[in-house]
Parts: structure tokens; sequence; C-alpha cells
């Protein structure tokens, strides 16, 4: 191949270049990035037709084969510049996993100790020159800690285990009993069955049959909000979304930051990379600007009787921040809650101490909300996992959104009226030729 001739003037053998491409594919997949085998393949053959000489050339083409996002172009420039590179003293102390959170300096390994003997001085030198341990036996969970981490700060890697953590959270959103009936042991008589099973005793009625309304599970509804502000928790909020997707047959999901979107059916894919990928090709205004009021009044008026029969329990994520009219977000909120069994409202920035709601979203937004909860980290998860496990079928609702009153403006005030003149008062000087005819012309 003419990789081996474009090895470069340094000797170096050629053989080493697939070995590192796989490593460096590596390094990207734990980083988030969509490439494959056939992808370190393709930048083989392309090794054909680009001098291995220039560094330049060989990112370029790196560039275009494996990057197939432009969100991911920030992480591959990081990355390509930390792994092809001679480190200074044969290692490097950057976290190649960690890059997509920005972390530059090095943190404390913690490990168990070992089980063997102590170890000799060399051993010990070389584990100082490594890093500082710290000795967490039996004082340290990985779970435990990733449990109460904040979504915004989760690394790539931490992201694929919360999924994975997510999938064990059991959601049941109660039953609801319909109109139908069945047969069972209700209060209504069943006079057709009782007719058929009374028919061996020549007519008597000695057994009688009943029947009981039948019932069957919520149906759910998800509005998640994606505009610039919710851009760090909109991730981790759609592997929530898929993961409770999956779990009940019953789930429809909008996203929204200036207009409304349903991606219900994106959902349906096993993959939650490809049902991600398909969702951001779906949304046109991801991570713009947010109308909260006008994008729960195209779901009120375009999709409320669509998804909201049967008793449905609504989930709006949203920070609250909002650019629209607070009028027209109180109104729509009030309709919705009317509409639907149960309205919860998640907040992100809730799960902190010193969180209050201020805004003008918020304020308009939550005299017309059920339940407000955080949904920050995997302990609020579960904590949303359990209240909707114990919600009761009756609630009471509180006054509906009444308009602002009229205030009229004051009527402007009645003109002076003008002063009186006294004739005697008037003055008294005169023309002489007033009251004289004119002569007549000859």
């Amino acid at each position: 191949m003419t990789t081996q001739r474009s090895a470069g003037s340094n000797g170096q053998a050629a053989g080493y270049l697939l070995p590192n491409l796989l490593l460096f594919e590596q390094v990207l997949r734990r980083l988030g990035l969509d490439v494959g085998s056939g992808n370190v393949l393709d930048l083989v053959r392309a090794m054909d037709h680009v001098s291995m000489g220039r560094k330049q050339d060989f990112y370029q083409a790196a560039r275009s084969i494996l990057v197939h996002r432009k969100s991911d172009l920030p992480l591959f420039d990081e990355a390509f510049e930390v792994f092809w590179r001679r480190p200074a003293v044969g290692y490097s102390t950057r976290d190649l996993r960690s890059m997509g959170v920005e972390r530059r300096f090095r943190q404390p390994q913690m490990a168990p100790p070992p089980a063997s003997d102590p170890q000799s001085e060399e051993e010990m030198d070389r584990d100082a020159e490594a890093g500082d341990q710290v000795d967490m036996t039996r004082s340290f969970s990985a779970r435990e800690v990733l449990r109460a981490k904040d979504f915004a700060s989760y690394s790539p890697r931490e992201i694929v285990e919360a999924r994975g953590m997510m999938a064990e959270l059991t959601w049941d959103l109660g039953d609801r009993r319909t109109r139908r009936t069945v047969p069972g042991d209700g209060t209504t008589l069943d006079l057709r069955k009782t007719l058929r099973l009374n028919l061996k005793y020549g007519g008597e009625i000695l057994e009688l049959a009943h029947r009981e309304r039948r019932v069957k599970t919520r149906p759910l509804v998800l509005i998640c909000d994606v505009s610039g502000s919710m851009e760090r928790y909109t991730r981790i909020l759609l592997h929530f979304i898929h993961t409770i997707a999956g779990g009940s047959a019953r789930v429809e999901a909008f996203l929204f930051a200036t207009r409304l979107t349903r991606i219900t059916r994106h959902l349906r894919y096993r993959s939650i990379d490809q049902a991600v990928s398909e969702v951001a090709k779906t949304v046109p205004d991801w991570a713009g600007g947010t109308r909260i009021g006008q994008s729960l009044k195209t779901f009120n008026f375009q999709w409320a009787r669509r998804v909201l029969g049967g008793g449905a329990v609504v989930l709006i994520i949203s920070d609250g921040w909002d650019r629209g009219e607070p009028e027209l977000l109180a109104k729509e909120t009030s309709r919705l809650q009317r509409s639907c069994s149960r309205l919860i409202w998640l907040n992100p920035l809730a799960g902190s101490p010193t969180y209050q709601p201020l805004t003008q979203g918020m304020q308009a937004a939550l005299p017309y909300v059920d339940d407000f909860l955080p949904i920050h980290n995997l302990n609020s998860l579960a904590t949303l996992a359990r209240h909707l496990g114990s919600l009761s079928p009756r609630r009471s609702l509180g006054p509906g959104y009444r308009p602002p009153p009229i205030v009229e403006p004051e009527p402007a005030p009645a003109p002076l009226p003008e002063p009186e003149i006294d004739p005697a008062l008037a003055p008294t000087f005169r023309h002489p030729l007033w009251g004289r005819s004119r002569a007549r012309q000859p």
C-alpha cells in the first residue's frame, strides 16, 4: 500500500498506523461520536491519496470521514490534538473520556488497596509519580455518587452508565376505571349471564352474575423544553424519555423551543443514539429561543383531543424561562390542567437549594400546576417514579384562569367655560364711517 511509502522520513514502521487508528476510533466512540470500523478502513484507503508528511492534510481527511454531525466537531478537534502528538515525557495526563465536560486537570485516583504484601520502595516511588491515590475501601460507591450528581455535569461515559440505571426504574402510572364493564365481582347485575346460568335450574333464579368496570393503565404525555437554556440537560432528558417510552405502550412525547414538534414515532427505535439523531433532524428550533405559552397553545388546539383521552398524566419538563407573554402561558396552562388527569411540572433548576421560581414564566404557570418537582439527577427520577405510582384518582382543582380586569382610561377633564363679557365693559371706540352708506358713483 501507499501508506508504507508515506510513513515519513523518520523510519517509523507503517504497521503502527492501523493500530493507532483503531485506538483513535475507540477514543472517539467513548466521547460519543458515531464512528465504526468501516470509517477507519475508509480513512486507511484515503491515505493512498493523502501525504502523511503533512499533519494538516491527514487532519482534514480524518475530520471529513470520521465526523458525521456538526455538534461533534469540537470534540473531534480536541481529541485529535491530544491523541496525535508526541508526549513530552512519554505519557499524557489528559483524561480523554471526559473532554466533553472540559476537565483540564487530573483527579485523584480512587482505588481499593492491594491484597498482596506491602509494595517495595521502587513501586511506591512509581505510584507517587503517577499521581495521588485515595483509599476509598468501604466508603465509596460509584453508583451512589452518580445518583446524586447533577445531569449538567455528566461526562459521556457517565451518561451511558446513567442510561442503564434509568432502565432499572419502575414506572407505574396507576390504573383508572373506564365506563365499560367486564364480568367480575362488581355491584352491577349481568342479566344475560344470570339467565344462562339458571337455565339448568328450570328458570329459577338461584345464581347471580355481576359485572365490574374495566381497569386500564393511564397514558403519559411528555412535553420537553429543548431551548438554549435547557441545552445542558437535553441529551440526558432524551435518554429519560426514550427509556420511559420503552416500558409503556401509551406514551406521547413532544419537544418545543419556539414551536411544538411531536417525536413519538422516533422513540420506537431501540437504539437511543439512532433515536436522538432522528429527533435532532426533526426539531427545527433545537437550542433556540423559548415560547412556552405559544407551544402549549398549539398542543391544546391540535393535539389535546387526540392524546389526552383516558385520564392522561402530563409531564412538562422546562426551566420556565419564557420569552412570550405571561398571560398566554397562564391561560394555556390552566386550559391544559383541566384537560388532563394530572399536570406535573419538572424543573431541572429546582434541585438547587437556593432556587426560587422568580421568573415571569414560572410565576404565571405555577398556580395551575398540580405538582412542581425537580429533575436534575437520578435520585429525582426515582422520586418521580414513586410519586407517579402513588397518584390519587381524585384531585382538587383551584380556580381557573381569569384575564386581568381591563382598566378603563380616566376621562379627560371637561373644558373650562368661556368667560362672559359684560357689554358695559365693551370698548366704546367707533369709526366715523361706520353706518354710513357709500356715495353713489356718477
